[in-house]
C-alpha cells in the first residue's frame, strides 16, 4: 500500500474521533447539521472500510504503526482480511443505524451523534489494534460511549438495566486488566504479532502462568461475548436500549468474538508449542451451554426484544463453540455465519419498533415511551372492505415483510444466507477430522435453534401484525424504512454472491490458521516508513 493508501489504516479511528470532537463544541440545537456531520461520516466510513478490505485481500495484511517508532514499542494499526471484514461490517451498521436514528431518536437526548461516533472509533479501533494494551484502551472508549448510548432517551428500564450493564462491564474491564500484567510479566511484549513469537518458545516453567493470564483475559472477552453464564445482563440490556443503540450493539458481542478469534489461532495456534488448542474444550462446551440457554429464551420470551437478545446469545454460542472445534472449513463457515447473523440481528432491531408501536407499545415496553412524529409517513391506507377481501394497509404489508424476510434469516431457511450459513457449519462439521459426541450436539443445537427462532417469530407476527385490531395501523416514515431496506438488501446480496464471499472466507481462515503473514506484518520490524 503506497501514497496516501498507506495511512488509510488510521482513517476508521481518526475520522470518527474529529467528527466527535467537534460536535461537542455545537450547540444542541443545530440538530441538522450534526445529523448532516455523522452521516457523511459514517457514509466514509463505509468507503473506507470496503478499501481497506480490497487492499488486504490483494495485498495481505497492513501495519501502521503511528509516530513512526518500530514494532513492538509502536502503536500498530494492522488491516488484514479478517479486521477490515469487521470494519466494513461495522461500517454498514453504523451508517444504517444513525440513518434510522434521524427519524426521531436522535432528539431524546443530549450529544446522540457525539457518543455514536465515539462508539465507532472504539469498535474500528479494537478490530485494527495490534497490541493487546491498546485492544484495552479502545474496549474503554466503545464501553464509555455505551453506556452514555444505553442511557439515552432516561425511563426506568433503561436506567435500571444500564446500572447491570456498567457494573458488569466494569469488573471485566478489571480482569482485563489482571490477565494484561500476567502476560506482560511473562513475556515483556503485549504486541500480538511479538507475543505469537514469544509464546512459541516460552519455558515450560512459566507455562502455567502465561495459561493462567490467558484465562482471566479470555473471560473478560467471553463476558463482552455473551458467554453464559455471564450473559444474563445482555437480553434485559439490549431490550432497554433504543432501537438505533440496540442496532449497533448487534456488534458489540462479536468484539469479544472477534478478540477470541484472533488470539486463540495467532497465540495458541499449532506452532505455540505447549501452549497449543488451549482453552478449546472450554470454548466449546461454553458455547453449547449459551446455546442452550439461549434457545429456551428465545422459547420462552414473548417480547420481540427478548427474542432478539436472545438470539444474539445463540449466534455467539455457535461462533465459540465452532472456535473451539477448529478447523480451517469451519473457521470459514462460522466467519460468514458472522456476518449473516449480525446484519440480520441488527435488522430485527430496527424493526422491532415500529412493529411493536403497531402492536400496542405501552403494552409492550414497559416504561419506556418515545414520541411519535408525523413527518414524511408512508402507508397510510385506509383498511376497506372489497367484493376481493380486505385491502392490507401500506404499514402492515411493509412491516410485515421485512418481519419475515428477518425471521427466515434467523431461523436459516432456505434460501437465504442464514440457511448457507447453518448448511456451511453443519457440512464443515460432518468433513471434520474425526466428529465427536459434541459436533453431533453442537449439529443438533444450529437446527434446534432455528426451530425455536421459527416458534417464536411466527408467534410474534401473528401477536404484532397480522391480529385484526380495531385501531387503524400507525404510519410509518421513510427514514425507517430505507436503512431497514438497506441491511436487508446486504443480506440478500450475501445470498446472491455466496460463492465469491465464501471464496473470501475460506482465504481469511487460512490466513488465520497460518498467521505468518500477519506476524511478518506486524512483529518487530526496521525503523522507517508509516506503514508496511
Amino acid at each position: 500500500m503506497t501514497g496516501w493508501l498507506a495511512h488509510l489504516v488510521i482513517v476508521p479511528i481518526l475520522l470518527p474521533l474529529v467528527a466527535s470532537a467537534f460536535m461537542l463544541s455545537m450547540d444542541e440545537r443545530r440538530r441538522t447539521a450534526k445529523r448532516i456531520l455523522s452521516l457523511g461520516v459514517s457514509a466514509l466510513l463505509v468507503g473506507a472500510a470496503a478499501l481497506l478490505l480490497w487492499s488486504a485481500r490483494e495485498s495481505g495484511p497492513v501495519a501502521y504503526r503511528i509516530g513512526d517508532w518500530p514494532s513492538p514499542f509502536a502503536i500498530t494499526l494492522v488491516a488484514d482480511r479478517l479486521s477490515a471484514m469487521m470494519l466494513l461490517l461495522t461500517s454498514i451498521l453504523g451508517f444504517t443505524s444513525l440513518f434510522y436514528a434521524t427519524a426521531r431518536w436522535d432528539r431524546s437526548g443530549p450529544r446522540f451523534h457525539a457518543l455514536f461516533l465515539l462508539l465507532l472509533m472504539g469498535i474500528n479501533g479494537a478490530f485494527l489494534t495490534g497490541d493487546i494494551f491498546n485492544l484495552f484502551v479502545f474496549f474503554e472508549v466503545l464501553l464509555a460511549a455505551s453506556y452514555g448510548l444505553i442511557l439515552h432517551g432516561s425511563g426506568t428500564e433503561r436506567t435500571s438495566a444500564s446500572l447491570h450493564y456498567i457494573a458488569i462491564n466494569i469488573a471485566a474491564s478489571l480482569l482485563f486488566l489482571v490477565g494484561v500484567a500476567l502476560l506482560y510479566s511473562v513475556t515483556g511484549t503485549l504486541n500480538m504479532a511479538d507475543l505469537a513469537v514469544s509464546l512459541s518458545s516460552a519455558a515450560d516453567e512459566n507455562l502455567a502462568l502465561l495459561e493462567a493470564g490467558a484465562a482471566i483475559l479470555g473471560v473478560a472477552f467471553l463476558v463482552k461475548a455473551g458467554i453464559w453464564p455471564l450473559c444474563f445482563w445482555l437480553p434485559r440490556t439490549y431490550a432497554a436500549a433504543s432501537p438505533p443503540v440496540a442496532a449497533v450493539f448487534a456488534i458489540m458481542t462479536k468484539v469479544g468474538i472477534y478478540v477470541i478469534l484472533r488470539l486463540s489461532f495467532l497465540l495458541f495456534g499449532k506452532d505455540s508449542g505447549g501452549a497449543a488448542g488451549f482453552a478449546n474444550d472450554a470454548l466449546l462446551y461454553a458455547g453449547l451451554a449459551t446455546m442452550v440457554f439461549g434457545i429456551v429464551g428465545i422459547l420462552a420470551a414473548r417480547h420481540l426484544t427478548r427474542i432478539a437478545g436472545h438470539y444474539v446469545l445463540v449466534s455467539s454460542g455457535i461462533l465459540l463453540s465452532a472456535i473451539g472445534i477448529g478447523g480451517e472449513a469451519l473457521t470459514a463457515a462460522l466467519l460468514f455465519y458472522l456476518v449473516s447473523s449480525t446484519l440480520a440481528v441488527s435488522a430485527l432491531y430496527l424493526l422491532i419498533e415500529p412493529v411493536e408501536r403497531h402492536a400496542d407499545e405501552a403494552d409492550i415496553i414497559e416504561g419506556i415511551s418515545e414520541p411519535v412524529f408525523d413527518d414524511e409517513y408512508v402507508g397510510a391506507i385506509e383498511e376497506e372492505e372489497t367484493e376481493e377481501g380486505v385491502i392490507i394497509p401500506g404499514t402492515i404489508a411493509i412491516l410485515g415483510g421485512g418481519f419475515i424476510f428477518c425471521a427466515l434469516l434467523l431461523a436459516g431457511l432456505p434460501p437465504l444466507s442464514g440457511f448457507i450459513a447453518k448448511f456451511a457449519l453443519i457440512d464443515a462439521l460432518f468433513r471434520h477430522v474425526s466428529i465427536a459426541l459434541s459436533h453431533w450436539a453442537l449439529i443438533a443445537l444450529i437446527i434446534l435453534s432455528g426451530l425455536a427462532t421459527t416458534i417464536a417469530m411466527t408467534r410474534a407476527g401473528i401477536d404484532r401484525l397480522w391480529t385484526p385490531g380495531e385501531d387503524s395501523p400507525s404510519r410509518l416514515s421513510l427514514v425507517e424504512v430505507t436503512p431497514i431496506g438497506l441491511l436487508l438488501t446486504v443480506c440478500l446480496t450475501l445470498m446472491l454472491a455466496a460463492g465469491p464471499a465464501m471464496d473470501f472466507m475460506q482465504a481469511t481462515a487460512g490466513a488465520l490458521h497460518d498467521p505468518g503473514s500477519y506476524i511478518e506484518a506486524a512483529g518487530p520490524a526496521v525503523q522507517g516508513g508509516g506503514a508496511r
